[in-house]
């Protein structure tokens, strides 16, 4: 497909939902720690498949396939390398499978998650290796059926340039997104402008880039925050996709404390500050989607600074602190970071 579909879309609600969790749903459904769930598409096609559906029926209108960790690198580690056509496409098919069922537009995103490896100089891995390696695994997602590849929680510079690089092989939109850490940077180091400033050099083919995962979804909003006012090109779509609130050990168990109330209020604010797609990630369930399905609906009845999203949302990292208050500093002297404005997006 083109990006035609997903501008339709936004322009008709003025934003997107994205979906949640695998793991942490699939644990619920039966999946043993350290198992890859990427199996699970030859295994147990119908759990995953119940996970899709799931967050389609609270209100996602974007599904992630359940291919996050199947690139030949990672399935090496559990002699399935050799699978990695089949697990993606697999992948694909069951999301789209699940998407029929339901009387609307769904969008089919391929994930595409981190290699493990170091590219070269830092590591083993060389840049020609991992493009070949990232090409098969979308070689698969494309055949499965995807519309769009999401290459999420990157950190590095150089990975994210080989998975883009393995995309444009196949003339399909692409979505990238960074995870990053108290400090407000990816465990590479990189900032938020660093993000921007690849995916924009990808424009058309990278329609729009992010943050995921990384801590919780106060600091994340910081990031979002630092990415909009990064944007140059207002034709890419502005993506957040924040944990479910920190994990915690209890009982034995990992436990995220975001309750479906306040992912709500995460969601609002992200789509004040100008997300275009909004969704969650670790610890996400289907009735975190849901609440923040209905939350987006209402607009935000406040501005947004530092100590609105402390009292919404929890504590902020001081890292992400600073690097918020460095790009608004003006803002932030007059006590505001930003009030809630209209955009236009070019056609």
């Amino acid at each position: 497909m083109d990006r035609r579909k997903l501008d339709i879309l936004i322009q008709e609600k003025k934003y997107l939902v994205a979906d949640g969790a695998t793991g942490t749903n699939f644990f619920a459904m039966g999946l043993e720690s350290g198992y890859p769930p990427e199996l699970w598409n030859i295994e147990e096609p119908n759990k995953v498949a119940k996970n899709h559906k799931n967050f389609i029926a609270a209100g996602s209108d974007i599904i992630l396939t359940n291919s996050f960790g199947a690139n030949e690198f990672r399935l090496k580690l559990h002699d399935a390398q050799n699978d990695t056509y089949i697990i993606n496409y697999k992948a694909a098919e069951i999301a789209k499978k699940a998407a029929v069922e339901f009387n609307r537009e769904i969008i089919i995103a391929g994930s595409i998650g981190p290699s493990g490896e170091l590219i070269t100089p830092l590591g083993e891995l060389s840049e020609e290796d991992a493009v070949k390696g990232f090409s098969e695994q979308i070689r698969g997602l494309v055949d499965g059926g995807v519309d769009i590849l999401w290459i999420e929680t990157m950190s590095a510079e150089e990975e994210l340039r080989c998975a883009i690089e393995a995309g444009r092989q196949f003339n399909i939109p692409m979505i990238c997104t960074y995870s990053f850490d108290t400090h407000g940077k990816s465990m590479m180091g990189l900032e938020p402008k660093d993000l921007a400033r690849v995916a924009e050099s990808f424009y058309p083919e990278v329609i729009g880039y992010g943050a995921n995962c990384g801590v919780g979804a106060a600091d994340l909003i910081g990031t979002m925050i630092c990415l909009e006012k990064e944007r140059k090109n207002k034709s890419m779509f502005l993506v957040a996709k924040g944990n479910c609130g920190i994990p915690e050990f209890v009982d034995g168990e990992i436990k995220y404390t975001g309750t479906p109330e306040l992912m709500a209020k995460y969601a609002g604010i992200a789509k004040t500050i100008g997300a275009d797609i909004i969704g969650g990630c670790c610890g996400t369930q289907a009735e975190h989607i849901n609440a923040m399905s209905h939350g987006l609906k209402n607009e935000l009845d406040s501005d947004i600074n530092i100590e609105s999203i402390i009292e919404l949302l929890g504590d902020i990292s001081d890292g992400n602190i600073n690097l918020v208050n460095n790009y608004l500093n003006p803002e932030i002297n007059s006590g505001r970071i930003l009030k809630k404005r209209t955009r236009r997006r070019k056609k």
